[in-house]
C-alpha cells in the first residue's frame, strides 16, 4: 500500500468502524496479537490498511464498515455516563435495548442529571458534535433552591471564572417561582465538568434537578425516560451538511427549525 494512500486509515480506526470495539479496545486487541493484516499478526497499532486488505479479528473476517448513525436518548437520573463504573453503579449503556449496535455517546451528564443524550457509532461523528466549534446551543430546565432576580445571573451572562476556571457566557431566564424554588431556562455552547451546578453554586443557588431538552437542532422532545429514538438518516445529514452518505463538509450545521413544542411531563415543569 502507498504511504500516500489517501484511503488508508489506521488499523484501531478501522476496527472501530466496523463496530468492533473501541479504539482503545482494538489497540489493546493488536497488541495481544489477535489481528491479523493480509496473514501477518499485527504486534503494534501504527499500522495503517485500507479497502483492499484483509482484516481478521480473532480469525474471523472483519465486518464492513457501519455507516455513521445517531440516536437520541433519554437519560433517567441515576446513571453514569461510561462504559463501566469503577464504583459498580449502573451506566447507561447497561439499560440500552438490546438490539442497538455499539454506541458511545456525545458528551456526558452527570449521574444526577437527566434528559437528552446522543448515542452515535461512529466515533468521528461524536468527536464532531462534541467539537466547541460546532457551535450548538445545548438548553437545560434546571430547577435551584432559591429566589433568583434578573441581577442574580449576570455573572452567568457575562462569563464568570469558577476555581480558576473561566465558563463562557450562558443565557438564563427565569420561568417561574415555584415555593422555595425556581424553574430556569439556560443556553450554553461548551460542555464542561459539572458546569451548570458549578456556575449556580457561584451565585449562591443549588440545583436539585437539571435536565437537558436539546442539543443543537436535536431535542429531547416526548421521549420518555430510558427511550431510545434513532435519528433519521436525511435529518442528521442536512443538519451536518453531509453532501453524501458518510461524507461530511466541514462547514457550520443548519440552525434547527422553530418548532411547536409539544405537551410532556417535561413542560409542565418547564422543562429542564
Amino acid at each position: 500500500m502507498a504511504a500516500n494512500d489517501p484511503d488508508q486509515e489506521r488499523i484501531a480506526k478501522r476496527i472501530a468502524r466496523a463496530g468492533a470495539a473501541s479504539r482503545r479496545e482494538a489497540e489493546r486487541m493488536i497488541t495481544d496479537g489477535r489481528v491479523s493484516v493480509n496473514g501477518k499478526t499485527l504486534d503494534t497499532p501504527a499500522f495503517l490498511v485500507s479497502a483492499s486488505d484483509q482484516i481478521l479479528l480473532d480469525g474471523k473476517q472483519l465486518a464492513e464498515p457501519e455507516p455513521a448513525r445517531l440516536w437520541r436518548y433519554h437519560k433517567p437520573a441515576g446513571l453514569v455516563t461510561t462504559a463501566r463504573d469503577e464504583k459498580g453503579r449502573s451506566t447507561v449503556f447497561d439499560n440500552l435495548p438490546k438490539d442497538l449496535p455499539r454506541v458511545m455517546s456525545v458528551g456526558r451528564l452527570d449521574l444526577n442529571s437527566e434528559g437528552l443524550l446522543l448515542l452515535t457509532n461512529d466515533g468521528a461523528l461524536k468527536r464532531k458534535l462534541e467539537l466547541p466549534s460546532t457551535g450548538w446551543l445545548r438548553k437545560y430546565r434546571v430547577r435551584v433552591h432559591g429566589t433568583p432576580d434578573a441581577k442574580t445571573f449576570a455573572p452567568l451572562e457575562a462569563g464568570l471564572r469558577v476555581d480558576g476556571e473561566r465558563f463562557q457566557p450562558m443565557t438564563v431566564s427565569i420561568d417561574r417561582q415555584q415555593g422555595a424554588n425556581a424553574w430556569l431556562t439556560l443556553g450554553l455552547r461548551e460542555g464542561r465538568n459539572r458546569e451548570i451546578r458549578r456556575a449556580m453554586e457561584a451565585v449562591g443557588l443549588e440545583v436539585n434537578r437539571l435536565l437537558r431538552i436539546s442539543y443543537g437542532p436535536f431535542r429531547l422532545d416526548d421521549l420518555k425516560p430510558g427511550e431510545v429514538a434513532e435519528v433519521k438518516r436525511k435529518v442528521l445529514a442536512e443538519q451536518l451538511g453531509w453532501s453524501k452518505a458518510g461524507a461530511t463538509e466541514e462547514r457550520a450545521p443548519k440552525k434547527a427549525p422553530r418548532r411547536r413544542s409539544t405537551s410532556t411531563p417535561q413542560k409542565k415543569a418547564r422543562r429542564n
